[in-house]
């Protein structure tokens, strides 16, 4: 089989043996409606009301989407709309806290007996893709007749330096993960599931091996620590030797990739009927001193979870941190302020020092061709940057700038520092801004 691309990224898996420590109930959390892919959902509360955990409210508006709940316990302060992380304006939720974190009076175990009943719990606990993607995962689970589901891939592989929230899924909660396992064999019947974790990972793998031995049709694959090796196409090419066509779907080659930590979520929901109303969330980064894993209501501000990790002495932010990111180095993104509020999809919240933080200055391409051998989806960086650079929309297309996973592994690895991935991305915006012009054109 021909081997991908991808790059030895250095680990710094610093709080790979830290049990997560829940921080105390934050005064405010802030809860956007819009935490996935596809549509926002609506708010159904309104400022003034009291809510409770794991109260719904917004709901999903369509089928591309998933419910919010509560994270606190509290009183609905205001309902606004807000810049979100990506600067995507987004309506948004504000409670002030009570302090008690009293749970919702409907909050009771979920009967599921079928597929229809499997599918709604798994909407109904807001769970979407939790390793960064966002996509809602009862959309993702909803097959149409034709496909033959093969393979169901559980990605435990947490490619990305520093972050281990998905490791301390499989360490702390795997009976969760293995009930969700299971739920999915029952409801889903792939013909194989696959728990896929890199080798740098041996307390999961040793656990989650035990729980399959004699199970047929589930079994854990090590692979090798190299990033991206979590990527969901990385991931089908290197566990199954399936290639998913451009512009296909994982399901046209008869896989489904879902996160672990997304397993357990909706595992736990139907045991208990607790919702997603909170995160395990890596604190680490070359500024800070004490790395955790710290157990955040959904919505807190990131000024909150400093504050808890004692990075903001006398309530100022400690002068060695420069760049914030939420999700890791190679595909985080560096946020404006400290108030931007922990979503659904965050894993980590990293801070670096000046060193780290400030960007390289790029020189001339010296057409080493270190990105191409290194790109997972066998691109040429350099070809589409050129195309950009030069506006041709059409070349973007020839050069399929939209295979790109945005793994930044051509801009890890170019010696020149060229800003590609950067590149990729508004690249991507330029082809989508010509395809919309040539089908208003043919109107």
């Amino acid at each position: 089989m021909r081997k991908l691309g991808g790059v030895s990224a250095p680990h710094f898996k610093n709080t790979a043996g830290c049990a997560p420590e829940a921080m105390p109930v934050p005064a405010e959390v802030r809860l956007p409606m819009l935490m996935h892919s596809g549509t926002p959902a609506n708010p159904v509360v309104k400022a003034g009301d009291n809510v409770k955990v794991g109260q719904m409210i917004g709901e999903a508006a369509g089928f591309v989407s998933s419910p919010v709940h509560a994270s606190v316990s509290g009183t609905i302060k205001s309902i606004d709309t807000l810049d979100g992380i990506t600067g995507e304006k987004s309506v948004t939720i504000t409670i002030t806290s009570d302090g008690k974190q009293t749970s919702w009076e409907g909050i009771a175990p979920v009967s599921v007996t079928n597929l229809k009943e499997f599918l709604e719990a798994v909407r109904n606990s807001g769970v979407v893709g939790l390793g960064g993607a966002g996509y809602p995962t009862a959309p993702k689970f909803t097959l149409k007749e034709t496909v033959k589901l093969d393979y169901i891939l559980v990605n435990g592989a947490e490619c990305e330096p520093f972050i281990t929230s998905d490791t301390r899924t499989m360490v702390d909660e795997t009976g969760f993960v293995w009930e969700g396992v299971l739920l999915m064999k029952e409801y889903l019947q792939p013909k194989n599931i696959i728990i896929c974790i890199e080798g740098n990972k041996p307390e999961p793998i040793k656990k989650l091996k035990e729980l399959c031995e004699g199970k047929e049709g589930i079994s854990v694959r090590v692979l090798p620590s190299l990033y991206p090796q979590g990527e969901r196409k990385v991931l089908v090419y290197n566990v199954t030797g399936r290639i998913v066509p451009e512009g296909g779907r994982l399901p046209d080659v008869g896989c489904i990739v879902v996160n672990c930590t997304t397993v357990a979520t909706f595992a736990k929901y139907i045991k208990t009927g607790n919702p997603l109303v909170s995160k395990c969330v890596t604190v680490d980064g070359s500024a800070v001193k004490k790395p955790k894993n710290v157990i955040v209501p959904i919505g807190t501000p990131v000024r909150d979870i400093f504050a808890h990790c004692g990075l903001l002495p006398e309530g100022k932010m400690n002068d060695n941190i420069k760049k914030v990111t939420l999700g890791g180095p190679m595909m985080g993104v560096a946020i404006p302020n400290l108030d931007i509020p922990i979503v659904k999809i965050t894993n980590a919240v990293l801070a670096f020092s000046a060193k780290d933080a400030k960007p390289p200055e790029p020189a001339a391409c010296i057409k080493c061709g270190r990105c191409i051998f290194k790109c997972p989806m066998n691109l040429m960086p350099p070809n589409i940057e050129n195309a950009y650079e030069l506006k041709k929309p059409e070349l973007l297309k020839k050069f399929k700038v939209n295979m790109c996973a945005e793994c930044a592994c051509c801009a890890f690895t170019c010696p020149a520092k060229r800003p590609l991935v950067q590149v990729m991305l508004l690249s991507k915006n330029m082809l989508w801004e010509y395809e919309q012009a040539q089908k208003e054109a043919k109107k």
